[in-house]
């Protein structure tokens, strides 16, 4: 995760003598020992959610699996829904993000799709990350408040990333049917399919769900030809 560091402001940048220098660098470095904590905090806490389920995780747990005082769990959060949002946020936001940038101008969006199928699938459903989502699957409907901001957060956006490159498909006659713009879940649908199997059926039937991907933007898109 990356560390938050203070910005010196310009009255603490030059002009000031040994003695200066290193009074100023004394709030940076607890700022970065602040960030590391909180780092720490968030690691401790997937680690605990994943293992006991968010109903069954206590914030004494998550402080001693960090190895920090219970008191200071609050220096940094209010409660575990905090935490829990604070883990969407770094861990699976900043991929979702990546939707919304435009495609090479030389290339298909079936490209780009399948390029963000391949980031998906190895960062997110083979990874911790979908773990994440796996819980939020399990336990979204007990706790409607981390569903909220899971939607607002990642479903939301990566949908109308997903619909804007639909419709730029469209344009370029790369799809035909316009009405998948409509319901661009069907787009993302093998992903959700990849994260339930992994964890569920990967033991009885391993799935190769980039492969899966591909087939499925070849009922899409046209399908390709064989070399």
């Amino acid at each position: 995760m990356a560390k938050l560091v203070k910005t010196p402001a310009p009255a603490e940048l030059g002009g000031r003598g040994a003695g200066g220098s290193s009074a100023a660098a004394a709030p940076l470095n607890r700022a970065e020992r602040a960030a590391e904590r909180r780092a720490a905090i968030v690691e401790a806490a997937m680690e605990e959610f994943v293992a006991r389920g968010f109903a069954a995780t206590r914030i004494d747990d998550i402080a001693r699996r960090a190895g920090v005082a219970k008191g200071t769990i609050y220096l940094h959060f209010k409660d575990k829904e905090s935490m829990f949002e604070e883990l969407i946020r770094t861990a699976i936001v900043p991929l979702v993000v990546r939707l919304h940038a435009p495609p090479p101008p030389s290339g298909s969006i079936r490209d780009a799709l399948e390029a963000f199928a391949r980031v998906f699938i190895q960062e997110i459903a083979t990874t911790r990350r979908g773990d994440i989502v796996r819980l939020i699957i399990a336990e979204g409907p007990r706790f409607p408040a981390i569903a909220d901001f899971y939607y607002r957060e990642v479903i939301s956006r990566g949908l109308a990333g997903m619909r804007a490159l639909i419709e730029l498909a469209i344009a370029r006659g790369e799809i035909r049917n316009a009405e998948l713009a409509r319901f661009p879940q069907i787009l993302v649908a093998p992903a959700i399919v990849a994260v339930v199997w992994k964890s569920l059926f990967e033991r009885h039937s391993p799935l190769d769900a980039i492969e899966m991907f591909r087939v499925h933007l070849d009922l899409i898109f046209s399908e390709r030809s064989k070399p």
